[in-house]
């Protein structure tokens, strides 16, 4: 029995799983290569932890404002709002009535956000 149009058989992915085997034998085959034939020259110098350039002074686990964490946080929240608001503004006719006073309780909710915010002195710095 011949496969019809909308049948898949097996072999189909046969290109793809050939093309995935070679594409990972090429990275392993690179890897051990260029670990075998590389120079391997270690110090002190070498060793030691950089960041940009500059010697690291100090404990990295220093501890961190939480305000830092939710000024990010917010900074996303309300970054994302504009994705919803962009595509309103552009299709605003089309709404009509109905969307504006969607966007009017979706707009008011932001703000009652921000305002919590706001009165919870979040984004006041010390």
């Amino acid at each position: 029995m011949e496969p019809t149009v909308d049948q898949y058989v097996p072999s189909d992915y046969l290109p793809i799983l050939i093309q995935f085997a070679a594409a990972l034998g090429f990275v392993i085959f690179a890897l051990t290569l260029t670990h075998m034939l590389g120079p391997k020259r270690d110090s002190e110098v070498k060793g030691k932890a950089w960041e940009s350039g500059i010697e690291s002074v100090g404990d990295a686990r220093t501890p961190i404002s939480y305000k830092y964490f939710m000024t990010a946080i917010l900074f996303v929240l309300f970054d994302v709002e504009i994705i919803f608001l962009y595509p309103w503004a552009v299709n605003f006719r089309s709404f009509g009535m109905e969307g504006f006073l969607q966007m009017l309780v979706f707009m008011g909710l932001l703000l009652a956000g921000f305002f919590y915010v706001i009165k919870k002195g979040i984004l006041k710095w010390e």
